[in-house]
């Protein structure tokens, strides 16, 4: 008489096949949750090296040609009457052709009459060429964009004193030094805090001052 092998081998029950999809979920979420997190953070620093790239190009732009106020010229080029801690005009002579009087002699070419402001509309630092089409035509062009303020900071010398003046917000005939500040506002990164701004500042000197050319 034959006997029938008993199937010892039994399937899960419910509760275990529950507990064991909770603990599946639990994890996955976990995992998702903590790749959102890297992946924010990596795209907040992407967007961080970015905009601090552009800015950083954009100020070594503002500094060559801030440094160069007052070339040829018998002041240190700066518009006292119409630059401010958001507002900065200055002249220079750079292709030098003194063709009339002083003290804005030859500054009628394309980069030789300059004003750099903050556009509060794009937020971005804009660059006002009064001639950059011609002696009588004019061109604008933005710097660098996502800028949520920038200021400067004058410093007045006088005589051969190394000594500077406190930091002004008006430029005087003795300004021989700028600091420029720019703060860059960070582009939005989903599960990053908004308004993320990153603060940083460029030293001018200018060397056509009557400071720097006394220590000479």
């Amino acid at each position: 008489m034959k006997h029938r092998k008993k199937n010892k081998e039994a399937g899960f029950s419910l509760v275990e096949l529950m507990i064991a999809m909770t603990i599946t979920l639990v994890l996955l979420g976990l995992v998702s949750t903590l790749f959102a997190r890297v992946m924010g953070t990596r795209q907040r620093e992407s967007r961080r090296t970015d905009a601090l790239t552009s800015a950083q190009a954009a100020l070594n732009v503002m500094s060559r040609e801030i440094a160069n106020a007052g070339y040829g010229l018998n002041t240190n080029g700066i518009i006292t009457t119409d630059s401010n801690a958001q507002r900065l005009h200055f002249r220079s002579n750079i292709v030098n052709n003194d063709v009339t009087p002083t003290p804005n002699r030859g500054t009628f070419s394309p980069g030789e009459d300059l004003t750099y402001f903050y556009d509060s509309n794009t937020d971005s630092i804009v660059r006002y060429d009064a001639h950059g089409n011609g002696e009588n035509l004019s061109s604008i062009s933005v710097i660098v964009n996502n800028i949520s303020k920038v200021t400067y900071e004058y410093y007045d010398y006088t005589g051969s004193s190394s000594t500077p003046s406190a930091a002004k917000t008006i430029p005087t005939s003795d300004t021989s030094r700028i600091r420029i500040t720019v703060l860059v506002e960070l582009e939005k990164v989903q599960g990053q805090p908004d308004n993320q701004v990153v603060k940083f500042a460029s030293d001018v000197t200018l060397r056509n001052s009557e400071y720097m050319l006394l220590q000479y």
